[in-house]
């Protein structure tokens, strides 16, 4: 007997979950899945390895929910799990091209922005995703929950385990690097 989880409550979900329903689950990553998915390519692209990404999320979740505490929201959860393994591949591929390459740590991730002839070519989207991508990481991130996810100063903080202080001046910093960025364009 196929039974559906449509209408039913997170909570209930990740009991359902716990005790083995794969539908259940299944349920669960039908809700988050393009919440995921929007935070992992919004930090890496739109990649092979994003997609990686937002599995392993799912994947790590499935492992822990026993743990959840249900102390904050299983959005909140999920997308600290999806923002935790996005950081980590970031570092990861930051250690591996510092390996390879004879530029510098802060060259790594630069990206091309397109000069005149080829912008006139770009939609908006695209242009503010160039100057998005440009961002440092630990900018790139709070730019992303805040400004892309609607995400408050404190969710933020919470879930990046940062202190709202920092969470406030890497966003001012952020906006000042994009709206020069931009102004470029």
């Amino acid at each position: 007997m196929m039974e559906s989880y449509r209408q039913t409550g997170d909570n209930e979900l990740i009991k359902a979950s716990i005790e083995g329903d794969r539908l259940a689950f299944e349920e669960i990553v039908n809700r988050y899945q393009k919440m995921v998915a929007r935070t992992v390519k919004g930090m890496l692209g739109d990649s092979a390895f994003a997609e990686d990404i937002g599995q392993e999320v799912f994947i790590k979740l499935y492992y822990s929910l026993s743990e959840f505490r249900g102390e904050a929201k299983l959005s909140t959860y999920i997308q600290k799990i999806a923002i935790n393994l996005t950081l980590n591949e970031i570092k990861r591929r930051k250690r591996f091209f510092s390996m390879f390459s004879q530029k510098g740590d802060d060259e790594v991730y630069k990206y091309d922005i397109p000069d005149e002839d080829n912008e006139v070519k770009r939609d908006a989207s695209e242009i503010v995703n160039k100057a998005l991508m440009s961002l440092d990481p630990k900018f790139r991130i709070i730019v992303a929950m805040r400004m892309l996810h609607g995400y408050s100063t404190r969710e933020t903080a919470y879930i990046l385990d940062l202190p709202l202080g920092t969470v406030l001046s890497r966003l001012s910093r952020a906006q000042e690097q994009l709206k020069g960025i931009l102004e470029k364009l």
